[in-house]
């Protein structure tokens, strides 16, 4: 079951079905021109506002890549799912082996943390937001996966893997998709062209002796798939590199491009 559509884009705006309802929302990529009329509940515009066309519960519930989520209309426009993610939800699902160990970094709502714990493994979700905790946690319930084994941390990245380090845990599995800049939990600054490097090589000082992979994710302008693979090839042990681009796609649309991912397996 998928509830989530891409209905149209184009002019500077993507057109999206969650559920019952249509939303409009900016889209630089969208260059091209328009296809449909269709008028949607809500959009997103310029002005970082949303405009109602029709009343809208202030939350509700959409299945994608095999995940339940919450979605929310929120004052960034995002709605707590990235749909681009699920084809690498459903890759990782397939290199997943049941009571192995998983880590997921920026986890947001945790579309990662949901997949693995479905396939049977230990997660680790962190994210310095404790808002966005609380929503992955909502999310869990929704999944049925409240009793599941996870972690609930909210803390800065490169202090928790540096105490990881220290600890000498281990993850077999490691998901991250870092934003262009960012806030940790006490005001710690990320920027993606200064600290990516250092926090891979960390990450890489934290992977098990018997590792299943790294997925990287990042939609900052720049950060090529060739890029990626870089990164990837530098930080981390001999193995399987695998780069592409993350679209947002449906049968008789136009794809979105929208970010890049690398995959490493040993």
């Amino acid at each position: 079951m998928n509830d989530y559509q891409l209905l149209d884009s184009g002019g500077g705006q993507k057109l999206e079905r969650f559920g019952s309802y249509v939303l409009e929302r900016p889209c630089t990529q969208a260059v091209w021109p328009r296809t449909l009329q269709e008028n949607p509940d809500a959009s997103f515009n310029r002005d970082h506002k949303w405009v109602f066309h029709t009343k809208l519960p202030k939350t509700w519930t959409v299945m994608h890549g095999g995940v339940a989520f919450q979605i929310s209309l929120t004052d960034f426009g995002h709605l707590g799912v990235f749909p681009e993610h699920s084809d690498l939800w459903e890759w990782m699902r397939r290199q997943i082996k049941p009571q192995r160990r998983v880590l997921n970094l920026f986890a947001y709502s945790g579309g990662v943390t949901m997949a693995a714990l479905q396939e049977g493994c230990e997660v680790c979700h962190l994210d310095a937001s404790k808002g966005m905790i609380e929503w992955a946690k909502e999310n869990a319930k929704l999944n049925q996966l409240q009793q599941a084994p996870v972690r609930w941390i909210v803390d800065d990245v490169f202090k928790f893997l540096k105490r990881e380090k220290k600890r000498r845990s281990s993850y077999d599995g490691i998901v991250l998709d870092p934003p262009t800049f960012g806030r940790g939990s006490k005001g710690e600054v990320f920027k993606i062209e200064r600290d990516i490097m250092p926090l891979l090589e960390l990450i890489s000082q934290v992977l098990s002796k018997d590792p299943l992979f790294v997925i990287l994710s990042c939609h900052t302008p720049g950060f090529t798939p060739l890029c990626l693979q870089h990164l990837l090839g530098q930080t981390m042990p001999k193995g399987h590199l695998d780069v592409g681009e993350m679209a947002l796609h449906s049968p008789g649309t136009l794809s979105i491009p929208s970010g890049s991912f690398a995959k490493w397996t040993p």
